[in-house]
């Protein structure tokens, strides 16, 4: 039997996954796999013209923004193009793409949908939260 290590969910199904996909498509590994490793209630994908040639097996929803604005027009874009995506009151969320700045206006976003996070991530042992 495989031993569960410390951080390692035992039921992060049924939620659904929030994800940036920002320029540099080697960062997009990591959300290509905690796609395909899991099921999730539904797979938000949020990106620029570059990141919209993103493709996947699993079906996903793309989110179209300007990753080129500030911060607080970002936060509200954002925001106003996921809230009503969001059906659960938690979502997983992957910011292994992107810096500080799209981290930032994403997780300020999802706070006010209002939403919880749940960092997660893919490693050798499968799909973890932080």
């Amino acid at each position: 039997m495989k031993k569960k290590h410390k951080g390692e969910n035992r039921n992060i199904s049924k939620m659904e996954l929030v994800a940036i996909l920002s320029r540099g498509e080697g960062t997009w590994t990591q959300v290509s796999g905690l796609m395909k490793y899991n099921e999730w209630d539904k797979i938000i994908l949020i990106g620029d013209d570059f990141a919209k040639n993103f493709k996947h097996e699993k079906k996903f929803e793309f989110v179209k923004v300007d990753l080129n604005q500030k911060i607080v027009e970002l936060k509200e874009d954002i925001l106003k193009k996921i809230k009503d995506k969001i059906k659960g009151t938690e979502v997983a969320l992957s910011i292994a793409s992107g810096d500080g700045k799209e981290h930032m206006a994403l997780i300020s976003a999802l706070l006010s949908v209002p939403a919880g996070i749940r960092f997660c991530a893919l490693t050798k042992n499968g799909v973890v939260y932080l």
